[in-house]
């Protein structure tokens, strides 16, 4: 799921431990158990990715979480998300785009559309695996990865 969303597990399994991002379908009861995200978690795994890269903060990335908490995976893909590297602006249309890049508001964006082609293209052209059997093969860091097969929910 990490090399889905492409990220490291270390990453995944902090984000996670600290509340960043949850695994909504199933989560670690423990020691040896494994998690189960959503298509939309692995979207939002993505995006938190991606404003990492562009340099926001911890403080940053969870504010632009919580205007993002309540979308559906239709909304997310509607989605540009533009900061000034304080505050996050979140723009469903071009319009709203062109505004805010007009007032100066805006410094980078991330294009969540992009980010859904992107998972999407990657989650279609993984081969065909056995769970089990790639599930132990994909801990050689110690780490534990669920590869069930990725559902689209909302």
């Amino acid at each position: 799921m990490a090399q889905i969303a492409g990220i490291t597990y270390r990453q995944l399994d902090y984000w996670t431990r600290t509340g960043l991002v949850t695994a909504s379908i199933t989560s670690a009861a423990g020691p040896g158990t494994r998690r189960l995200y959503s298509f939309r978690d692995i979207l939002i795994i993505k995006i938190i990715a991606s404003l990492f890269d562009a340099g926001l903060s911890l403080k940053a990335v969870r504010t632009a979480l919580n205007t993002l908490t309540d979308l559906g995976v239709d909304d997310l893909a509607a989605t540009t998300l533009f900061s000034d590297g304080t505050t996050i602006y979140h723009c469903h249309s071009d319009d709203e785009i062109i505004d805010l890049l007009a007032a100066g508001q805006g410094v980078f964006g991330v294009a969540v559309p992009g980010l859904l082609k992107d998972l999407t293209t990657t989650i279609t052209t993984l081969p065909a695996h056995n769970t089990a059997a790639n599930h132990d093969a994909d801990t050689s860091d110690g780490g534990e990865v669920d590869l069930a097969p990725v559902t689209r929910s909302a």
